[in-house]
C-alpha cells in the first residue's frame, strides 16, 4: 500500500478506536466480568489492525473485525495466566457466541451497564467517576489525572485497584434494581458531566478529540433519560449539557480567539437545542425535586434568554446561584456567584465574595483569578488588577484564553 494509502488507514483505525472504545469494552467486560482484561483484549486487536489492514485494507465492518479479534486476544490472554480452569465459564462463553458475531455484525450497547457497575458502592467513591471515563469513555490515565489534579502514575494505579475490585469481588454487570438504581445515579450523573467537561475544555471550537468526547456525553445523558425519564437531575443534567452546546458555534472567533460568554454573539447559538433544554429544564421543574444540575441548566437558560431580550438578567442569575450554594458549594459555584454578584450589585461586592474563599483553595484556580482580575480592573485598581491577570494568564492553559486575558490586561 502507498504512503499515503498507509496514513488513511490509519487515520480511519484512529477514528474506528474513538467512536467505539467505550461500546467495545463494556461488550466485552459485561461478558466477561473483567474491564482490565476487556481493555488489554482491545488494545492487541488495535495493534492488529494497524498490521492486518493497511495489507488486506479496511474490513467491511471495522467494529466486529476489532470485536472479533479481541475476544481471541481475550482468550489467549487468560489461557497463558495458566488459570483455564477457573475461567472455564469464560472460555465457553465466548465460544458460544463466536458463531452468532460471525453470522451477525450488530451487538448491543453495553455501556450503561458498564456505568452502573464503576459507580457500584464496594469501589471507592473517589474512583467512581475516573473508572468510568477510562473505561466507557476510553479517557487514558494522563488526561484523567490532569482532571483531577493528581499524577498519571497514581491515577493509573488507583484505576487498575478499581478493576481488579470488579473483577474478584464478582460485580455483576447489570443495570440494578430501582433501588440500587437511585443510590448510584449521582456517581453515574457526575462522571457523564466530567466527560462532557473534558471535552468542552479541550474542544476549543476545533478540537476533534474533545468534540466527540462532548457529544459523546450527551448520548450517555439520552440513554439515561430513556431508563429513568422520571429522575429530575437526569434532565437537568442534559439541559445543562445543551444549553452549553448549543454555544458551540459562538465559542471562537473566525481568526480562533476565544470569545467570553459575554460578548458572544446569539445569532450564532442552536436555537433547536436551547429550545429542547428548555423543554428538559421544564419537565424536570415540575418533578419538585431541585437538584444542583437543574440549578446550573438554569442559569445557563437564563443566559440564554440574551437571545430573546438583548439582556442578561444577573439578578436571576445570582440567586441561582445562591440556591446552587446551599447544594453544592464548589469552587466553581462560589467562583460563578462571585462574577454574578459582581454584576448585578457592582465589582466591590463581587470582590467581597472573593475575599471570603479560603487563599489556600484558589492558588492554582484559574476561574477565580480571571473573575479577580475583571472586578478589581473595573474599580480601577489597576495594580492590583495586572497581579490577579498575571496568576490567569499564567495558568490558563488555552493559548486563545491567554491572548484574550493579555489583550483585556492591556
Amino acid at each position: 500500500m502507498s504512503g499515503s494509502g498507509q496514513e488513511s488507514t490509519h487515520r480511519t483505525i484512529e477514528r474506528v478506536a474513538r467512536e467505539s472504545y467505550g461500546r467495545l469494552v463494556a461488550y466485552l467486560s459485561s461478558h466477561t466480568r473483567d474491564v482490565a482484561s476487556a481493555e488489554d483484549a482491545l488494545s492487541n486487536a488495535l495493534v492488529a489492525a494497524l498490521t492486518t489492514w493497511p495489507q488486506d485494507g479496511v474490513p467491511q465492518n471495522p467494529e466486529a473485525w476489532l470485536l472479533t479479534s479481541a475476544r481471541h486476544s481475550f482468550i489467549d490472554l487468560v489461557r497463558h495466566r495458566r488459570v483455564a480452569e477457573a475461567s472455564e465459564p469464560t472460555l465457553l462463553l465466548l465460544r458460544e457466541e463466536a458463531e452468532e458475531m460471525t453470522l451477525s455484525p450488530e451487538f448491543p450497547d453495553e455501556r450503561l451497564k458498564l456505568l452502573f457497575v464503576c459507580a457500584h458502592p464496594a469501589i471507592d467513591p473517589a474512583m467512581h467517576t475516573p473508572l468510568m471515563l477510562q473505561t466507557v469513555l476510553g479517557l487514558d490515565a494522563v488526561r484523567i489525572a490532569h482532571a483531577f489534579l493528581v499524577s498519571p502514575t497514581t491515577m493509573g494505579q488507583r484505576l487498575v485497584r478499581a478493576k481488579t475490585k470488579i473483577r474478584d469481588g464478582g460485580i455483576q454487570f447489570e443495570v440494578p434494581q430501582e433501588r440500587e438504581l437511585a443510590q448510584r445515579l449521582d456517581a453515574v450523573l457526575e462522571a457523564i458531566y466530567a466527560a462532557f467537561g473534558i471535552g468542552w475544555d479541550e474542544m476549543a471550537g476545533v478540537d476533534q478529540r474533545g468534540r466527540d468526547l462532548a457529544e459523546e456525553a450527551i448520548w450517555l445523558a439520552r440513554v439515561l433519560l430513556r431508563l429513568m425519564p422520571r429522575e429530575a437531575e437526569v434532565r437537568g443534567l442534559l439541559a445543562l449539557m445543551l444549553h452549553c452546546e448549543a454555544r458551540r458555534p459562538a465559542r471562537r472567533g473566525p481568526d480562533g480567539r476565544y470569545v467570553p460568554l459575554s460578548e458572544q454573539d446569539p445569532r450564532q447559538w442552536s436555537l433547536p437545542l436551547i429550545e429542547e433544554a428548555e423543554r428538559h429544564l421544564v419537565e424536570a421543574s415540575s418533578r419538585g425535586r431541585t437538584g444542583r444540575f437543574q440549578l446550573e441548566a438554569a442559569i445557563q437558560s437564563v443566559h440564554a434568554e440574551r437571545a430573546r431580550s438583548g439582556r442578561t438578567e444577573w439578578k436571576a442569575i445570582m440567586l441561582f446561584y445562591e440556591q446552587l450554594i446551599g447544594i453544592s458549594a464548589t469552587l466553581g459555584t462560589r467562583t460563578g456567584y462571585a462574577a454574578a454578584v459582581g454584576e448585578a450589585n457592582g465589582p466591590q461586592a463581587g470582590l467581597a465574595v472573593l475575599d471570603g474563599i479560603d487563599p489556600d483553595d484558589v492558588s492554582d484556580y484559574q476561574p477565580y483569578w480571571a473573575v479577580r482580575a475583571h472586578l478589581l480592573q473595573r474599580l480601577g485598581k489597576t495594580s492590583q488588577a495586572g497581579n490577579a491577570f498575571e496568576r490567569a494568564i499564567g495558568l490558563a492553559e488555552d493559548p486563545a484564553v491567554r491572548q484574550f486575558l493579555l489583550q483585556r490586561r492591556g
